[in-house]
């Protein structure tokens, strides 16, 4: 049995790995060319070009990428717990009606739903500011977010927190000391989520944002259109790092607490 394991772990690592290989061989290659299967050439034109030459840009590229997946995943949090909490523990009319409206951002075309807002963001003066594209990635993070916790909280029993109440905590101790543990784990997927998906938004950042609001994305896509590959492979390579991170964090919080839910 251990061996099994053993053997799915590995396979499971390699077949992640292999669409990287690429991007690593292309990273170091100075000549690539058909039909070779590895560079005929190698040299590191592609990091000292984005350590040295572009290293400004880079770097606001992905402190705005940064900023913005986290504010982002900070907002979906704060607006879709409370939403979820009344989705997932009450009845009311509508409540299949919200659910279907809460898909039509994830439905709906990416361009569709940008170019919507884009008029509305205009007259508003949201345009091509930080506080547009953050609402904007908000469309798109904020259902996900929602109907993950809507999930923790239908198997949420609320008597601990009246049994917390009656033993004479206030409000604010009763959502640290027992809410907030118990829907801890189903945060931290939501979280993870909205970090992702803002983190990896190109088109409604570059209408919304009007292309004045530099993010790794927006750099990642112009590169690849310049047609300079060592550069763009390195990029991806930054560009997915912090997605790794992420990932990585939340999957060693979740293997400490576990997604269950409370019954």
């Amino acid at each position: 049995m251990t061996n099994l394991r053993t053997v799915l772990g590995f396979a499971i690592i390699f077949a992640v790995a292999i669409p990287f290989i690429p991007l690593l061989l292309w990273s170091v290659a100075e000549q690539w060319f058909y039909p070779a299967l590895l560079p005929q050439k190698i040299g590191f034109r592609g990091w000292q070009y984005i350590f040295d030459t572009a290293a400004s840009q880079i770097g606001v590229g992905l402190l705005q990428s940064t900023l913005l997946a986290l504010v982002t995943s900070f907002l979906s949090l704060v607006i879709g717990t409370p939403a979820a909490r009344a989705l997932g523990l009450y009845d009311f009319p509508g409540k299949k009606l919200v659910g279907l409206l809460l898909l039509l951002p994830i439905i709906v075309p990416t361009l569709c739903v940008s170019m919507g807002f884009h008029l509305w963001f205009i007259r508003l003066g949201l345009a091509e500011t930080f506080t547009g594209v953050v609402l904007i990635h908000l469309t798109f993070c904020l259902p996900y977010s929602i109907y993950v916790l809507w999930g923790v909280f239908s198997d949420y029993n609320p008597d601990f927190e009246q049994q917390a109440r009656s033993l004479g905590a206030n409000r604010v101790q009763v959502f640290f000391r027992v809410t907030l543990p118990m829907i801890a784990p189903g945060l931290s997927v939501a979280a993870l989520f909205s970090f992702l998906l803002s983190w990896s938004q190109y088109l409604s950042t570059l209408i919304i944002g009007g292309g004045k609001l530099l993010t790794l994305p927006i750099l990642l896509f112009s590169l690849m259109d310049s047609g300079d590959r060592p550069v763009a492979a390195v990029v991806s390579l930054l560009f997915v790092l912090p997605t790794f991170a992420a990932l990585a964090a939340n999957t060693h919080f979740l293997g400490k607490q576990g997604l269950q839910g409370i019954r």
